[in-house]
């Protein structure tokens, strides 16, 4: 029977105290009892070729899927077309990052609405992405999967339903739905799993069943203020949410196989660790 897949976003304080390098990266995941993990490249795409190749044996050994998540300043809706090209490029190495390391997977950020309104800032993000794509398709990363995220701040490109038409760009584009963002903009508006239901109908109905079996996700718990995102928390925090039980009951229940990176602050692996066991004992 496949099964949803979890991991962390980057390595948790634990793993550094361990003095842990990047080679090390799969057997912690599998020992934390992890099937995933998000390499981050948020302040660029730093790789060698042979540190890839290390580990990607490392991940096929252990049985761990690895995606990227890529720079953090890309800005597909900049009014800026330099800093749109250069986010095409920020695409194109990640990708590469990536398909080294044996992932097929990245994040992408869609940026700011600026001085545009945000249909006009959407319009752009669109664009860009579809730039993006062709540049894949033409470097030969055809198969690499794009997954815009929906962000934590209302300032931000980003609601659900913006990332839902950016995946209209391209059939392979699949969301990355991060439900301690959609929280954060909504000012808690995820309590209970009716509230996931909504957001998982949403999803089937814009981008379809197919890609909705195998989405990808961010999930921590955040807190935030009335312009949203204010900074990521841990599980041990009972102040804000969103909390993971209902969605892991509902994703067991409908038979979904998405994959959950967990973006806690400092103990993702081990709150990560915690939802795979809370999912699999609704299987």
């Amino acid at each position: 029977m496949s099964e949803a897949k979890f991991g962390p976003a980057g390595n948790s304080d634990s793993f550094k105290e361990k003095g842990g390098t990047f080679a090390d990266v799969p057997e912690y995941a599998a020992d934390m009892g992890l099937n995933a993990f998000e390499y981050q490249f948020g302040r660029g795409v730093r790789m060698k070729a042979e540190n890839a190749a290390i580990i990607k044996a490392g991940c096929e050994k252990f049985g761990v899927e690895m995606s990227a998540h890529a720079p953090y300043y890309i800005s597909l809706s900049s009014a800026d077309e330099q800093k749109r090209l250069n986010s095409v490029r920020y695409i194109l190495e990640s990708a590469q990052a990536v398909s080294a390391m044996g992932g097929s997977r990245i994040v992408v950020h869609s940026g700011t609405v600026g001085g545009f309104s945000r249909a006009e800032a959407l319009a752009l993000a669109k664009d860009t992405l579809a730039l993006g794509i062709k540049a894949l398709d033409q470097a030969g990363y055809d198969k690499i999967t794009v997954c815009p995220e929906t962000m934590g701040k209302i300032g931000q490109l980003g609601s659900l339903e913006e990332v839902a038409e950016l995946c209209g760009v391209d059939e392979r584009i699949i969301p990355c739905v991060d439900f301690g963002h959609l929280n954060a903009r909504t000012g808690g508006g995820i309590k209970d799993i009716d509230d996931y239901a909504a957001i998982i109908k949403y999803i089937k109905n814009s981008v379809g069943e197919e890609r909705l079996q195998s989405f990808h996700s961010h999930f921590s718990k955040i807190e935030y203020t009335k312009g949203g995102e204010k900074r990521h928390l841990t599980f041990s925090d009972t102040l804000f949410g969103p909390d993971p039980i209902p969605l892991l009951k509902l994703i067991a229940k409908l038979k979904l196989t998405p994959r959950i990176i967990c973006e806690s602050d400092g103990t993702q692996a081990e709150d990560a660790g915690e939802m795979r066991k809370v999912y699999r004992s609704f299987l």
